[in-house]
Formats: structure tokens, C-alpha cells, sequence
């Protein structure tokens, strides 16, 4: 677990696991899933029941591309220690995130089997060269569509060493479906920071992240942003951006607008427990910026998304997702048509809500080798 979006991405997995009477988990929580300034995902976790095997301190301060690839260095290190001393029968890793690459690594050169969750998906971003790499690394490919799996498939991998899961966050998804009411106050619960703003009329919220292959483009890029929701001028929930590259950008264009602009109808937070945070989109009138939470759980709860440049290029998507790029115009003629729009048919395009449980069934029934040849 290397990142605050990722527990959101495992975590009925991980359940499933641990619940298995075939199978132990040993949780390993690195990176800035660590770090409080981006959510401390840990606090989450450890209140969920989970125990944690190890703790790999090795995030980089600096956001930058030097940064970027120094913290996986060193997460080759640590993890090569901590599979050392655990001795694990495999190692699961999620996605695509620069230090998902570190565990692929370390687990590849030590003899250890690989199982790879979300390989085979298209997007912009450095994310699409770490998730093809880290599918050439993998040994067992628990993909989250049927487009993903023919793709993994003609990466020369082999038919019956891919399977399509879906999803885990789509199980979260289709819990807050069962139960959607936001019965609880939100400043309350998570503080943040900004006015506390009245949601009874409608709401959006706003998560963008840096685009490392354009990082030195965040801060324009986020300015942009803000200039469409500061003009829009309805009550907004934003979400603080991720450890990327271009990340400090990102930030220092919304420090720069609070001491700036009159700010008060947009309220910032850094991280909340994954079914609260769905909660909050499903009641929401639309999601903007360019997470793939927009491509995924929105598409499940029929959430109006404007999805804004390239990071999620080529993903697939279901029929809420407005595309545009980084223009005030372009966002706000979105933003009119999306706010007043209502809830899109469920799509269930990334999974049906039983991820969790067929990964866990994967992982015990199929066998586990760490040697491998390309298929032609």
C-alpha cells in the first residue's frame, strides 16, 4: 500500500484475505500513504482492523521528476529488506503508481511471484509505461475489464495467467449504492480547511492531480481550474492532490488563490475513509478535475464527471464523463451542462461489486511461479 487512492483500490481485497482460511495477509504500508500531508491513509487502515507487517518510510521531499525516481530507488531497498524478513509466498501490487515499480522490482529479483491488480489499462501520464512495465514483471494479471484483459493478453502474457476481477473499489462503490445517505457532517468529522459551506442546494467536488509528464505545467494547469470553479461560484469540496511530481505546483497555485481570492463557497480537504468520500460524490452534483475515481466508482454511481487533460487519455469510461482540456471556458460550459444534468445510468464497466472476493479465490486457487516466457 504505497498511496492514499490506493487503499480505496484494495481494500475489499484485502478483507477477503485476510478472512481466507487459506490464505495470511501481511500488509505492507509505504510511501505517502504514510505521510500526513497527503491523508495518512494509515489512520484508515488500522482503524479498519488491519494489521500492518511493515512500514517502508521512503518518499523523497521535492515533487519533482529527481524526486520522483529517488523514492523508488530507495523503495527497491527497503522492500527488498521487508520481503527478506516476511518471507511472503507472494506479493500482491496495485496499479501503476511510480512506487508500485519499486515492489515489482524488488519482488521480481528476489524469486518471489507477482500478482499485478489493474494491469492493462490505457491513460496518459508516466502511470502508462510503470503499469505495462510492471504487467511484464507480473506472474498472475487480476485485471478490472474485459478491455484491460484482452490488452494484457496481447502484451504476450498468457491467457490462463489473466483474469478479470473487476474492480475492488466498485465493491465500495456498491455498498454506498445500498446505503447513499450522507448522515453525517462532514467538516465535523474530517476539519479541513475554508469556510463551512451549505450543501443543502447541491455541491460539487474538485480533485486534480499533477500530470507528471507535463509537471511543470501544474500550477497553470491548476490556476485554470480554479478560475472556472472560483467564477461558477457553487459550493465546492476539494480534495488535496497526490505525491506525483508537480504535486508542489498543484499546491502552491491553491495557497496562492486562498491568500488571493474570496474563496469562501470552496472547502479543502486532504483525505476521507473511502465509503464516506463516495458518499460525498454520489450526493454531489458532479466530480471535475482528471482522477480516475471520475472513470471508475463515478461510472458505477452514475456521477457526472468533467474530466480535464490528458492523465486519463485512452481510459475506459462510462457515459458521465465529460472530456475537455485545460480552459475556463471549455470547463465552465461543462460544468453548466453537468451540474444540472442529474445521475447517468450505473455502468458496470470496471465490475459488478464481488472484486474483492474473486481475488481472494485467485489468489488460492491459481498456482503461483515466478518464471515466465513471452507468449507469441
Amino acid at each position: 500500500m504505497t498511496a492514499r487512492p490506493s487503499y480505496s483500490r484494495i481494500k475489499t481485497a484485502l478483507r477477503a484475505i485476510d478472512e481466507h482460511p487459506e490464505l495470511e495477509l501481511q500488509l505492507i504500508v509505504a510511501a505517502s500513504a504514510l505521510l500526513d500531508r497527503y491523508g495518512s491513509a494509515i489512520k484508515y487502515i488500522e482503524k479498519d482492523g488491519f494489521s500492518v507487517a511493515a512500514r517502508v518510510y521512503n518518499v523523497l521531499e521535492g515533487e519533482n521528476l529527481a524526486a520522483q525516481a529517488k523514492t523508488t530507488g530507495l523503495g527497491i531497498m527497503e522492500l527488498a529488506n521487508v520481503f527478506d524478513n516476511l518471507a511472503p509466498a507472494a506479493v500482491v501490487t496495485v496499479a501503476d503508481r511510480f512506487e508500485t515499480m519499486a515492489t515489482a522490482i524488488a519482488a521480481s529479483y528476489m524469486n518471489i511471484p507477482l500478482v499485478h491488480i489493474q494491469g492493462g489499462e490505457v491513460t496518459g501520464n508516466i502511470d502508462e509505461k510503470v503499469r505495462h512495465a510492471i504487467t511484464k514483471l507480473a506472474d498472475l494479471h487480476l485485471v478490472a475489464s474485459e478491455d484491460a484483459k484482452r490488452r494484457v493478453i496481447r502484451l504476450g502474457e498468457r491467457e490462463e495467467t489473466v483474469v478479470n476481477t473487476g474492480c475492488p473499489s466498485i465493491d465500495l462503490a456498491a455498498e454506498v449504492r445500498q446505503r447513499p445517505e450522507l448522515d453525517f457532517d462532514i467538516f465535523e468529522r474530517y476539519g479541513g480547511v475554508g469556510a463551512r459551506i451549505d450543501l443543502s442546494d447541491g455541491y460539487q467536488v474538485v480533485m486534480q492531480h499533477p500530470v507528471t509528464t507535463e509537471y511543470q505545467d501544474a500550477r497553470q494547469h491548476i490556476e485554470i481550474t480554479l478560475e472556472a470553479i472560483r467564477s461558477f461560484n457553487k459550493p465546492t469540496l476539494w480534495f488535496w492532490p497526490n505525491v506525483d511530481a508537480g504535486s508542489d505546483g498543484t499546491s502552491k497555485g491553491i495557497r496562492s488563490a486562498r491568500e488571493k481570492y474570496d474563496l469562501s463557497h470552496i472547502h479543502f480537504f486532504k483525505n476521507m475513509e473511502g465509503r464516506d468520500f463516495l458518499r460525498v460524490l454520489y450526493n454531489g452534483r458532479c466530480l471535475i478535475g482528471n482522477s480516475s475515481v471520475g472513470i471508475r466508482e463515478c461510472a458505477y454511481l452514475g456521477v457526472p464527471v468533467i474530466n480535464i487533460g490528458s492523465r486519463q487519455n485512452g481510459r475506459q469510461r462510462g457515459l458521465n464523463v465529460i472530456d475537455t482540456d485545460y480552459s475556463v471556458g471549455a470547463i465552465t460550459d461543462a460544468l453548466d451542462k453537468q451540474w444540472s444534468n442529474g445521475r447517468y445510468p450505473t455502468s458496470d464497466v470496471y465490475g459488478g461489486g464481488n472484486a474483492g472476493q474473486l481475488i481472494a479465490t485467485e489468489l488460492q486457487r491459481m498456482p503461483l511461479t515466478f518464471s515466465k516466457k513471452i507468449t507469441y
